[in-house]
Formats: C-alpha cells, structure tokens, sequence
C-alpha cells in the first residue's frame, strides 16, 4: 500500500518518539525568538489594556508628521504616542493612541485633527478608557488562564494519570508562549478579541492532545497484556494511528480561519477579525503540532523509567516490528492472537471467543433419545 493509503488506515510507522529532538529543537528555537523579542520589543498592548486616548482620522491627504505637529502643539509627547497607517476597504486612516489626557486636550486635538485632514469633526473617532480599567481587564484575563491551567491538570490527572497531565499542561505553555511571541514579533495589537481567541486555541489544543493521550491508555492497557514493550514504543504507535485523524481535524479548522484571516483582516480591511483570526491561525497550527512533537514525545519520557515498560526510548521498534505491535492482542480465552489486515484473528492463530463457545455448547449437549421401535 502507498503512503496515502497507509496513513488513512492508520499504519504508518513514522518513529515520532526516535526523532523527538527535532521537535523540540524547533520548539526551543521558537520559544528563544519569543523571549528575546518580549524582552527587547514587549508586547502593542491596545488601549483596552493601558488605558488612555485613541483617535481615528479618516483621510488619504493627512500624514503621520502633520499628526504628531497636532499632538506637540497640544503638549502630548509623541515619543509615547502610538500613531499607525491603517488600509482596508474602507480607505485609508490613521489611528493615534496617547495616555490618559484631560477632557479639555481631547476635545481640541479632535479639532485640530479634523482640520489637519478637511473632515468634520463628528468624522474623527475617539475612544477613551481609563488607566485601573484596563488594569483590571488585564488581571482578569491572566486569572482566566491561570484557572484554567489547573482545572484541565487536574482533569487529565484523574481521568488518566499525572505524566499526561504535566504532559499537556507543557504542552499548553508551549502553544501560549509562542502565540504571544509571534504578537510581539509582528507588532500586532493585542486586544480583548485577542484574549478571548487565546482561550479558544487552548480549547483545541487540548482536545487534540486528550485524543492522543486516549490512544495512548488504551494501547498501553493492551500492549502491556500480551507483552512487554516499552512506553515509547505504545507512544510511537498510537500517533501513527491517530495521525490521520489528527492531521484532518486540523485541516478543518485552520482553513475557515485562515479565510478569514486573508479576505475580513486582509482584503476588508477589519481589525477585529485580524485580531480573532491571527490568534486562532497561529493557535490551531501550534496545537496540531505540539501534539504531535512536544506532548506525546514528552510523555514517552516521563514514563521510560517505570519499571512495568521494559526497553528505553533509545531502542524502539520501526517499520515492519512497529506495525505488528498494533496486530497483537489477547483473546477472549487469554490466549495471544494475531490480527490480519482486515483487523480480525488472522488464521492459525487462535479460534474467535464465540466459536468456542459454539463448540462447547455443542459438545455439552445431551445425547437424543433412542425411538422405541413398534412391535408388530
């Protein structure tokens, strides 16, 4: 069978667990990038976050030098000011964001705005939050994420064990941090649509992970049954069976995200959507990933050193000695059977638990009575 059709059966043999350094090479690179240009650039918090002054000039002739001679002449210091070149399908703007400043100084920058760009007035935009507003916004959304950290530990823990649990909780960390990099690195505003999109990302990293960690339980319950393998070994063909599944559920997702990402954020010109949309592109694409190369490999080596997976991750079964893990069973009579490519006891093995049964109810039959023949 080609590749194509082996991976919608589940029978690849790719060595996830052998190569387990190239994915966490690749995670530490990205999570290097995310602390260097948090440290050196930090985060374009919105004005949902910092508290203060934001304003909107809708023109095509005014520049970003005619509104920062606004603001000096109102005595705002323009090193501090935020001010960008928007485009999108409503025409060109410019937004400002200042720190908190009196009523007094909006009012007349509103003006003066209007007359640098030859609008009315009422045509500038000014959005105003104060300074504890957004404090308090902040805190709430680091508390969301904190509880949330520990209610799904706490889950995964009791519904499997604690290593699945440190696992994916690793494995949330990971998706996190490197989304709030890739804000940092481009210099996109993060906003409340951004927080909200956050969590949605952990929702589905989480699922994706919790399918694996199934497969995972499972195949160890069965595995461990019949012979002695090792943890990485039970880790290396679980993934391969769920790799399909895997790979389409992440498919199905990303694409109406990336849809709109390109045509609302990109062609329309809404920022809303690009903050909602960039959040959940970036989120989706690292928890398929991390799923795959940070949670499943991660957990293979928590488990090596237990005494009941014999073997370590440095000598794991491939191709052919792979694939025969998940053909191997225990029937029902606690015999060893062999499965065939159809998934069903291969021939010669051993007899299916309800021919047995068969045969025995026919044995355990009692013998007819004779008829008594009719003298004549």
């Amino acid at each position: 069978m080609g590749l194509a059709s082996r991976l919608y059966r589940g029978e690849t043999t790719f060595n996830f667990v052998g190569r387990r350094w190239w994915g966490f090479g690749f995670s530490i690179v990205l999570l290097a990038l995310t602390v260097g240009s948090l440290a050196f650039r930090g985060l374009n918090l919105g004005i949902d976050f910092t508290g203060g002054v934001a304003w909107e000039v809708p023109s095509s002739s005014v520049s970003v030098g005619d509104v920062e001679d606004v603001l000096s002449s109102r005595g705002i210091d323009v090193s501090s000011a935020k001010v960008q070149e928007l485009t999108g399908a409503g025409g060109r703007r410019i937004r400002v964001q200042v720190g908190d400043q009196p009523a007094e100084t909006v009012s007349a920058v509103r003006s003066d705005l209007a007359t640098a760009a030859g609008v009315p007035s009422d045509a500038i935009g000014v959005a105003s939050v104060s300074s504890s507003w957004g404090r308090s916004i902040t805190e709430k959304a680091v508390r969301a994420l904190l509880v949330f950290f520990v209610l799904v530990s706490l889950f995964i823990a009791w519904r499997f064990e604690w290593k699945m649990a440190l696992a994916a909780f690793a494995s949330l960390v990971h998706d996190v941090a490197i989304s709030v990099g890739v804000y940092s690195l481009t210099g996109v505003t993060v906003t409340p649509a951004t927080v909200v999109a956050f969590l949605t990302i952990l929702g589905y990293s989480l699922y994706d992970t919790i399918v694996v960690f199934d497969k995972v339980h499972d195949n160890a319950g069965r595995l461990s049954a019949v012979q002695r393998v090792s943890y990485g070994d039970v880790v290396n063909l679980s993934m391969n069976q769920v790799l399909m599944r895997s790979l389409n559920t992440s498919v199905a997702a990303i694409l109406p995200v990336l849809s709109l990402l390109l045509l609302g954020s990109v062609a329309l010109g809404v920022e809303s959507l690009r903050d909602f949309s960039l959040a959940l592109f970036v989120g989706l694409s690292l928890g398929a990933y991390s799923s795959i190369y940070v949670a499943a490999p991660l957990l293979a080596l928590l488990k090596v050193r237990e005494p009941r997976w014999a073997g370590d991750v440095a000598h794991l079964k491939t191709g052919e000695a792979m694939a025969e893990l998940g053909r191997v069973r225990r029937s029902a009579d606690g015999r060893r059977e062999r499965l065939d490519d159809d998934h069903r006891p291969a021939a010669g093995t051993t007899a299916p638990a309800e021919s047995a049964a068969t045969v025995s109810a026919v044995l355990a039959h009692p013998p007819r009575p004779r008829k008594k023949k009719r003298r004549a």
